[in-house]
């Protein structure tokens, strides 16, 4: 009923992907003089304190040893949290204009092996409002094995890319110019967006699992994909209290790069300030993500 009526709602100019939206004047002309998203990133490096975190994902998996829930799906929900009572954090501009999404989509990549050469694969999730740390752990969990049964690529976008690869190069740089145009219009057919990060949210990339710092990484010019998120490896660091002492806390970094002609620098802050505000107080990821988390910027 929800996607019959969100295709009712739609109007001249909406795309399959997102709603025109009217952009301010500063951002409207932005779009036309910067017209590349490669030519409007921003970066932000920081560190957020994960010690409470860690303290309620020891309680919550010491409760059910047989599934362990991870800092990455946390992670994952805060994100999908923060884009659902942020939502200029879901726009995007294509083709000189500015569009809003109608859902929530996170993507990642799944390496099938950790080994040099192991062939990896792209995962969308879309989270729900209905759904929670526990609901959204347990997809990516159950996505992860799926995918892992095989070191070769099982479908989807992963097996469209392989045949596009196989093309002559003259008939493969034809075929782009051709997609690129699609995409300028928002006409791409849904086999060649489905399942494509270039499409969705938010891009992370979970680099703490091979213990290796954030980086900062590029957006691209194709797609819709306006936010790329790393989350680093955990450490250790002294941290100064509210009460003026030190202590060692563990901390993750995280580094995001950004479209920033969908919000300004004030909005940003904010988004990433309510992130940290869910790291400290790690039971709002129990609350379903339709329930505002009532925060005060």
């Amino acid at each position: 009923m929800e996607n019959n009526e969100q295709k009712q709602a739609r109007k001249r100019g909406d795309r399959r992907d997102g709603r025109w939206v009217k952009a301010p004047g500063l951002q409207t002309v932005m779009g036309y003089l910067l017209p590349k998203r490669t030519d409007c990133e921003v970066y932000l490096h920081d560190s957020i304190d994960a010690t409470d975190l860690l303290a309620y994902l020891e309680r919550r998996n010491a409760e059910h040893p047989e599934y362990k829930t991870t800092i990455f799906h946390a992670a994952v929900t805060a994100m999908a949290r923060m884009v659902k009572e942020r939502p200029l954090m879901n726009r995007f501009i294509q083709g000189y204009r500015m569009y809003e999404r109608d859902e929530i989509s996170i993507s990642f990549v799944v390496k099938r092996r950790f080994a040099e050469g192991a062939e990896e694969s792209l995962m969308v999730l879309k989270p729900k409002d209905e759904d929670t740390l526990d609901s959204i752990s347990r997809k990516i969990v159950g996505d992860v094995k799926e995918t892992r049964k095989s070191e070769h690529a099982t479908g989807g976008i992963d097996e469209l890319l392989d045949k596009f690869a196989a093309l002559p190069r003259f008939v493969l740089i034809l075929a782009i110019r051709i997609i690129r145009w699609l995409d300028f219009w928002g006409i791409n057919p849904k086999v060649l967006t489905e399942g494509d990060p270039n499409y969705t949210t938010i891009l992370t990339s979970n680099l703490g699992s091979i213990k290796c710092p954030a980086v900062y990484h590029h957006l691209n010019n194709y797609g819709t994909n306006s936010i790329m998120i790393t989350v680093g490896a955990l450490h250790k660091e002294e941290v100064l209290l509210p009460d003026g002492t030190r202590a060692i806390h563990d901390l993750i970094d995280i580094g995001a790069t950004l479209d920033e002609r969908i919000a300004d620098g004030f909005y940003f802050a904010r988004s990433l300030k309510l992130i940290k505000h869910i790291f400290a107080n790690p039971e709002l990821l129990e609350k379903p993500l339709g329930e505002n988390s009532q925060f005060t910027y």
